[in-house]
């Protein structure tokens, strides 16, 4: 699910980046704010940080001591992506074992579908795997699948989430 969140940020200007026009100063902080947010990544209560909207705040800048660089307080806001329990969603199967498949869905890498969570399906060995249906229905790599999740994990080191997801329900499968 996409979130809109207001956050708050500490932006570090360097000296030599400061300059007496407003706009050249705003538009570092927006430069730094950018990258920062992008090398963040993930938390485990906002999820994944996806872009930031607009800028709402600058605060009053902090010198400081040692280096001369500037902490600017500054408020925005932003969309993150994080899906939850019970939450119905599409992913793209990218590796399939014998007994699941793994699939992306946005910046999630590692969503797992057990065999044991697709009942009607039967895996199929080869040279390109599969998990065919009584149905004739495909689950192969590059298949875009509807699933629900049944748990998620964050991983603290890695700075991302895991998910256990089913295909037990009603319009659930290969799209």
């Amino acid at each position: 699910m996409y979130l809109k969140v207001q956050l708050p940020w500490n932006v570090i200007i360097p000296a030599e980046n400061l300059d007496s026009k407003g706009l050249v100063l705003q538009k570092a902080i927006i430069i730094h704010l950018l990258e920062e947010f992008a090398a963040k990544r993930a938390t485990k209560d906002l999820g994944y940080y996806l872009a930031v909207t607009t800028l709402e705040k600058i605060g009053e800048g902090k010198v400081r001591q040692r280096t001369g660089d500037v902490l600017f307080p500054v408020v925005f806001n932003g969309i993150t992506f994080k899906i939850f329990k019970g939450e119905i969603l599409e992913g793209v199967v990218h590796k399939v074992l014998k007994h699941g498949v793994f699939m992306r869905c946005g910046p999630i890498e590692n969503i797992y579908l057990s065999s044991l969570k697709m009942v009607d399906y039967h895996f199929v060995h080869g040279e390109n795997p599969v998990f065919l249906s009584d149905k004739m229905s495909k689950i192969e790599k590059d298949v875009v699948i509807r699933f629900v999740v049944i748990g998620t994990k964050w991983l603290e080191a890695e700075r991302e989430f895991q998910a256990l997801v089913s295909l037990e329900g009603d319009y659930l499968g290969p799209v």
